[in-house]
């Protein structure tokens, strides 16, 4: 019997090729999805305490590890888990030591999107021991073709290092066509021309995008930047630019759309303001090493504020909520600026000492963030720059255009 963990774009059309190809599955999602043909379990652990096999098919590192934790209590020993998800070797490394002894792993990340998901031509890049990659080989091939890469982790590492290739590929285009747009060359024929280049593969990939703009979302381009965050390497110099600017549109509210999206965007920003370094006067000088703010068109990225008046002194040194209270004040007045408050906020990143107090802080954010909260992550951190200080805010807003 196999499980299926995770019924997402991906997942439910993996799961529903399994059914046609005969196999007994139950599947099991955070959200309550029903896939005909299988049985759908009530808890992660029900849903594997009879598999042999377990399939896991997520968004990112952190599902990955939640969902397993959850199945953990109910895997017997002689199971073999397939992660396919794309999460990095790393994060594989991670598993093994999560999942119990006599439980087998391998890691078998997918090329492809919804229609070879659907049709069954996917490339599955699959890496582990010899007696683990022979036991799920067949079951693998239901999905496509299995290429297998070499021990655990390998299939988990070419796949961002392939991704590396195409994401930043397809960046790289959208931006040429800016370029060309600004110095009034025409779209269509910058695409014609690239098509008789080794480019056409891809030219005619992303053509429709360019002229009609993106359909329905395939890959979206908040996975295509998570992608590249898992990828970040000192030679990926390349990729890391192309990360920073699919942030960046996932900033301005793409993350869901496909990755074509990029097209759109990169064209938008090409006749925004240049980079503009904000220093209110309200809010105590830098060290002379960074701005408090920088401005890219509608877009405001505050670096980390922290409890500390002009002198360079701690503000309420050991006291969580004073330096909260500081902090916030800080950054309304950063906001308000640039013409925007609390409510403009796209993504807040909070790093705190003593995750123990963290109960401190949010009741001071929950005074300032009052109606639907933006995106968020918090992290403890071992010290901030400064002796005295518990927590650095920085935050990402979006300006309303009327402002």
């Amino acid at each position: 019997m196999i499980s299926f963990l995770g019924l997402g774009r991906m997942g439910a059309l993996m799961a529903r090729r399994l059914v046609t190809a005969g196999h007994e599955v139950t599947v099991w999602n955070r959200t309550p999805r029903e896939v005909e043909g299988a049985v759908s379990a009530a808890t992660a652990a029900e849903a594997v305490a009879k598999a042999d096999l377990v399939i896991t098919m997520l968004a990112d590192p952190v599902a990955v590890r939640e969902v397993l934790s959850a199945a953990v209590p109910g895997l017997r020993p002689g199971t073999l888990v397939v992660e396919m998800s794309t999460v990095g070797p790393e994060t594989v490394a991670g598993l093994r030591d999560l999942l119990p002894p006599g439980v087998g792993l391998v890691d078998a990340p997918v090329l492809g999107s919804l229609g070879p998901a659907a049709d069954g031509t996917l490339t599955v890049l699959a890496g582990g021991h010899a007696g683990d990659l022979a036991r799920c080989r067949e079951v693998l091939s239901v999905f496509g073709r299995v290429r297998e890469t070499g021990g655990p982790g390998s299939g988990a590492a070419l796949k961002l290092a392939v991704m590396s290739a195409l994401v930043p590929a397809q960046v790289l285009l959208a931006e040429n066509l800016a370029y060309a747009a600004a110095n009034g060359v025409d779209a269509g024929t910058l695409l014609d021309v690239l098509g008789q280049t080794p480019l056409a593969p891809l030219v005619e990939r992303v053509r429709p995008a360019v002229e009609s703009g993106p359909s329905r979302t395939a890959y979206s381009l908040g996975l295509a930047a998570k992608d590249l965050t898992l990828a970040a390497h000192t030679t990926q110099t390349l990729a890391a630019a192309a990360g920073d600017r699919l942030r960046g549109a996932v900033s301005a509210g793409l993350g869901d759309q496909d990755l074509t999206a990029v097209f759109a965007h990169v064209a938008a920003g090409r006749t925004a303001s240049r980079v503009r370094k904000v220093n209110p006067a309200s809010v105590p000088a830098t060290n002379g090493y960074y701005s408090h703010a920088t401005r890219v068109g509608d877009l405001l990225f505050v670096s980390g504020q922290a409890a500390l008046d002009e002198e360079g002194r701690v503000v309420g040194e050991g006291d969580m909520t004073r330096q909260s209270e500081y902090v916030m004040e800080m950054l309304a007045r950063i906001l308000a600026d640039q013409g925007c408050s609390f409510d403009d906020v796209t993504h807040i990143r909070t790093f705190v000492t003593d995750m123990s107090r963290l109960r401190e802080y949010g009741a001071v954010r929950g005074r300032h963030f009052t109606g639907e909260p933006p995106a968020s992550t918090t992290v403890e951190v071992s010290r901030l720059f400064v002796p005295g200080l518990l927590i650095e805010v920085e935050v990402v807003a979006a300006i309303p255009a009327a402002r």
